[in-house]
């Protein structure tokens, strides 16, 4: 059987078999056209799951209430439940194999074991010192920032900067002795 969607006129082919969404009526119709609204915040292939358990939830919520649930509150009740599918989500750790074959946009396949940077190379990076500079750099007054961009990019500093430069470093040299 066919049925018109309303929302943009395309056919869809209904379930037949009775065990379909479309057969809710009453309350439980009101709750599957909240939860239509809310599915399409997740993954296309866990939409159906979602949808389910938004409907779910909201029935738990009429029966701990014992009265209809305002509209306004249905969707509070959907948007949660969205927002703690993604927060589980999340939360689930990564497992990350080093020896599984990964495949780059040129084709060239290699194992994510050979991308590790080495230690022992000649050009090995010194990530300790990446990551205090860093540090240092989020605590950074803005000004400094712009003389060291300055300097970098090779345009002379002016007077005004050459002193607060001045003014830096010996109050830096200062804190540490």
């Amino acid at each position: 059987m066919l049925i018109k969607s309303r929302s943009n006129g395309r056919k869809r082919q209904a379930h037949t078999n009775g065990n379909g969404y479309d057969q809710l009526d009453g309350e439980w119709h009101d709750w599957l056209e909240v939860a239509k609204r809310y599915e399409h915040r997740v993954p296309a292939p866990e939409r159906y799951d979602i949808r389910h358990t938004i409907i779910v939830e909201l029935h738990h919520a009429r029966q701990r209430d014992g009265e209809p649930i305002p509209i306004l509150r249905a969707y509070r009740i959907a948007s949660l439940t969205v927002a703690l599918y993604w927060r589980r989500l999340k939360r689930q750790p990564t497992i990350l194999s080093l020896d599984q074959p990964t495949t780059d946009y040129d084709g060239n396949e290699s194992r994510l074991l050979d991308t590790v940077a080495d230690d022992k190379a000649i050009e090995a990076i010194d990530l300790d010192a990446g990551l205090d500079a860093k540090q240092w750099l989020l605590g950074c007054r803005v000004r400094l920032i712009e003389i060291a961009t300055k300097k970098l990019d090779g345009i002379p500093l002016n007077k005004k900067d050459q002193k607060y430069l001045e003014r830096y470093r010996k109050r830096y040299q200062l804190a540490l002795v």
